[in-house]
């Protein structure tokens, strides 16, 4: 009997090319446009194929230590006693590392553990065995006087520092970049950090003092190249800062650890990954130095949390922490699907945590070193982003570096136009944010947290300090959740929400596209849409619109609909849509929308009422604006015109 495993059907069928494939999808479009109409684009420019040929001759990326990587749960709660509950419940839990987030960190968003005396920390500690656990310190600006305290309490208990495996995570010029200032000149901060890895070195610190944080960068709207790029050239920066102080460059690398952002583009994620493994080992090369296996910390993006909906965060996490995982992170912080709402509770906790445990032993991905090996769409991508991060590295050089770059504002005006393009997208639905901008759920359920989030103060740089414009730190779904805040305050002090009346035209399967389309725009501005079964003529919509305590209405049918014939023109050819326009006016209508793109007949259309035009690519965020300043103003004060 013949084993399936020894039968081999596909040396029976001819193998297809490509030219092949783009016959069959040439025949499928239609006319249309190949790339326009399935090639993508990034933020730094790389095309992306919908197919791609196998890899060949690619080299495979491992991590440090081979198989599993750390599951990582944040300390971040303010009280150290309750921290330490939190987090000896996740070690129960399955987790085997710790991220101890503390005050006026940038990454404490308001909370982090308030360890400003040993004995604090000591207490935030306590039961918690170093020696079986990874731990990173996330303290920021205030990174150098938290290590010594962490070291000295290892010490304290007797712990040997070679057999700890810590992260001390000192970042200074990331701090800088998210605070906006140093606490010293570059140079006297050069001298301090090759004081403190003497001091380790002597005390035999095994772990990794340092580290190059691309969190500022990604929260502020880098893309995946500028991320790297400032990634890199903070590790380049304190490996010549490290030498100058006397330190091997070899002793030098082996302080340092990375710590790159996973989002929801799962390929990018993955690529992004791999591409930094790469690139530091030619800058091993370039110094001459053989390459090692660096330690790559991730975390789940901040900047794609969102408030609303929060439920959806779950799964964009799942996907980040999957890129994460097979992309070759070491260890993963996964951010609870609340922390853009306040202090996660032990049930956001627990879902963090069991994320990452699920994908490592029920979907077993820590099994193959480098799953993204030799897959011609992750290779092409590693590819284009270390080619455009390297050019980006070399411009910061030219700028004279990384800190030189900040001063000078280059770097931040860089990201800055990445983050503009990525904000328009967002509000155009290009990018769309599920449970926010798409599919908005206007009666979600609250989600219960420890305690609300609160704004941080800012930081007060001391009279030494070097100060650069800090990059801020934003969520995509920032400017959806303030116009859905409005909505909720207008019905807290209303008892009513602001609403939309749809007016349907004709048939269902001539309005149900846009209405719902009209629907899903308005709601995810916090506007409730009052749907119906259509009506068949344009004088039958008055008297249901009347009856809708509604100002606001938006015509919803095919083209074919709204270019027929009035019934009761006032001036010749007046269109269907037209007539409609001038009836909701006449009965009330403060503001006139239709969906659809005004393909025939704007001017006409405009001047029979329409305020503007709801349709794909339109400014989502800016249409919902102009409805909450007509509503805020008084009646006398609106006026007509185009939404800007």
């Amino acid at each position: 009997m013949v084993a399936m495993d020894d039968v081999s059907f596909a040396a029976d069928f001819p193998a297809a090319t490509r030219e092949q494939w783009l016959a069959r999808v040439e025949a499928v479009l239609k006319g249309a446009d190949f790339v326009q109409t399935l090639v993508a684009r990034s933020q730094d420019g790389l095309a992306i194929e919908p197919l791609y040929p196998k890899a060949e001759g690619a080299a495979g990326i491992a991590r440090a230590e081979a198989g599993r990587w750390r599951v990582a749960q944040r300390m971040d709660h303010p009280e150290p006693a309750t921290a330490r509950d939190l987090a000896l419940a996740d070690l129960d839990g399955g987790a085997d590392a710790l991220t101890l987030v503390t005050r006026h960190a940038p990454a404490a968003r308001g909370f982090g553990v308030a360890a400003a005396t040993p004995a604090a920390l000591d207490q935030a500690l306590a039961e918690i065995r170093l020696d079986l656990i990874h731990l990173r310190l996330d303290a920021g600006g205030h990174g150098r006087v938290m290590a010594e305290r962490l070291v000295a309490l290892a010490e304290q208990r007797g712990h040997r520092l070679a057999e700890l495996s810590l992260d001390l995570g000192l970042d200074p010029l990331g701090a800088m970049a998210a605070l906006g200032h140093l606490s010293a000149p570059w140079d006297a901060v050069a001298a301090r950090m090759g004081a403190v890895l003497a001091d380790l070195s002597a005390k035999g610190f095994a772990g990794r003092a340092f580290l190059a944080d691309g969190r500022a960068y990604h929260e502020a709207g880098a893309s995946e190249a500028q991320e790297l790029a400032a990634v890199l050239a903070t590790a380049l920066t304190y490996l010549r800062a490290l030498e100058a102080q006397g330190h091997s460059l070899d002793a030098a690398r082996q302080s340092l650890a990375f710590l790159l952002v996973a989002d929801a583009d799962e390929f990018l994620t993955v690529a992004k990954f791999r591409a930094l493994r790469r690139l530091w080992a030619r800058i091993e090369q370039a110094c001459g130095l053989a390459p090692r296996p660096l330690r790559l910390h991730a975390e789940t993006a901040w900047r794609m949390t969102t408030r609303r909906d929060p439920w959806v965060n779950l799964l964009r996490a799942t996907l980040a922490t999957f890129a994460a995982g097979i992309g070759g992170a070491d260890a993963i912080t996964v951010l609870p699907f609340t922390a853009a709402l306040g202090l996660p509770d032990a049930l956001a906790r627990r879902l963090a945590r069991n994320t990452q445990l699920i994908l490592l032993e029920e979907a077993q991905l820590w099994r193959v070193a480098d799953p993204a090996a030799g897959a011609g769409g992750f290779e092409a991508l590693t590819e284009g982003l270390c080619e455009r991060a390297w050019g980006l590295l070399q411009a910061l050089e030219r700028e004279g570096g990384l800190v030189a770059s900040l001063q000078q504002g280059a770097l931040q005006g860089r990201i800055a136009a990445v983050r503009a393009r990525r904000e328009r997208a967002v509000a155009t639905g290009q990018e769309p944010i599920t449970g926010t901008s798409a599919f908005p759920n206007l009666h979600e359920a609250p989600v219960a947290v420890l305690r609300p989030a609160v704004p941080a103060p800012p930081p007060q740089p001391g009279p030494a300090a070097v100060t650069v414009t800090p990059l801020p730190s934003r969520r995509t779904a920032e400017g959806f959740e303030r116009l859905r805040d409005w909505a909720d305050a207008h019905l807290a002090r209303t008892g009513a929400r602001p609403r939309v009346f749809l007016a349907n035209l004709g048939p269902v399967s001539a309005f149900t596209a846009r209405a719902s389309f009209a629907k899903n725009v308005f709601e995810a501005g916090g506007i409730e849409a009052l749907m119906n079964d259509g009506f068949p003529a344009p004088h039958a919509l008055t008297a249901a619109f009347a009856a809708s305590g509604s100002q606001i209405v938006c015509i919803c049918s095919s083209d074919e609909v709204y270019s027929g014939p009035a019934e009761a023109a006032i001036t010749p050819n007046e269109t269907a849509a037209e007539e409609a326009a001038r009836e909701l006016k006449r009965a009330g209508a403060s503001l006139v929308y239709m969906a659809g793109r005004p393909v025939l007949r704007e001017d006409a259309l405009r001047l029979a009422g329409v305020q503007d035009f709801i349709h794909y690519g339109c400014d989502v965020l800016a249409a919902v604006a102009s409805i909450r300043s007509a509503i805020e103003e008084p009646t006398s004060n609106r006026g007509e015109g185009r939404v800007q």
